[in-house]
């Protein structure tokens, strides 16, 4: 029973488009680039080696004065070539960082999806952001759309402090999406309903009153269980895919972003020294 519903649940959790809206090549300079994707200087292209032994797409979207950096994991049925143009929105609009990244057997990167590779994926990119751009956690906002809630609180969870964490259209777990089960089976995936209690920095969570994939329950009981609670935003009306559209997604994420760059300013006039 327990193998049955758990590949049921991987079925149902990843569709990755068929054929990839992109491809990775080398310009004459040996720069990986994404052909048909537009070209932006500001935008560094990785590839990059994972503890599953697949190698995985990475976009590096530089903002020139954005102190913060969000690591993006995107949804199910989603790859970077369709997600560059809300990429571009985003870091306009916050004013910070983007890393966002294609799950092994997404897009341009090898290997399978499955729930294990993913947290490999999400790993690998922590990885390159501390090394390559000296990301610190407490520069980093990890935010995870719908499937992609599943890696940001499995590193959330992992890490001490981050700077805050974002769960857009998220899942309690993977059965959960399914069926109306009050407790988590070991054979269950993305056990979030679990890993949100272990994640020690604030929590924003944004989710449709009438999402018709992930019930709002998910959204709200995360937002229930998590240590500390940012304002969530419930968009009235709003889907599972379709929440980017609606005004208030970005006035809601500039405010706390906004937020975040209050609290930098009063750490560092409390442990600054007196003259």
């Amino acid at each position: 029973m327990g193998n049955v519903t758990s590949s049921v649940a991987a079925k149902f959790a990843f569709f990755p488009p068929d054929p990839p809206t992109y491809e990775v090549c080398k310009d004459s300079d040996g720069r990986l680039v994404l052909p048909g994707i537009r070209d932006d200087l500001n935008m560094d292209v990785h590839l990059l080696d994972t503890k599953g032994g697949n190698k995985i797409v990475a976009n590096y979207w530089k903002h020139p004065i954005a102190k913060l950096t969000l690591l993006y994991s995107h949804g199910n049925a989603a790859d970077l070539g369709q997600m560059h143009e809300l990429f571009i929105e985003l870091r306009a609009h916050l004013r910070v960082n983007i890393m966002s990244y294609d799950y092994s057997g997404y897009g341009g990167s090898s290997g399978k999806p499955t729930e294990l590779n993913t947290y490999y994926d999400i790993e690998a990119v922590y990885n390159c952001l501390k090394k390559e751009y000296g990301v610190t956690q407490e520069d980093l906002i990890i935010y995870g759309q719908s499937v992609g809630s599943g890696p940001t609180l499995h590193l959330a969870s992992r890490l001490q402090r981050p700077r805050g964490v974002v769960l857009h259209s998220a899942i309690l777990s993977g059965i959960r999406v399914l069926y109306p089960v009050k407790m988590t089976f070991w054979f269950d995936i993305f056990k979030n309903i679990d890993k949100i209690r272990r994640v020690n920095c604030p929590v924003l969570v944004i989710h449709g009153t009438d999402d018709e994939v992930v019930d709002w329950y998910h959204g709200k009981r995360l937002w229930e269980l998590s240590k500390e609670k940012y304002e969530p935003l419930w968009v009235k009306g709003g889907g599972h895919c379709n929440l980017e559209t609606y005004p208030e997604y970005i006035k809601h994420l500039q405010e706390e972003t906004k937020h975040n760059k209050c609290l930098r300013l009063k750490k560092k006039v409390a442990g600054s020294k007196k003259e």
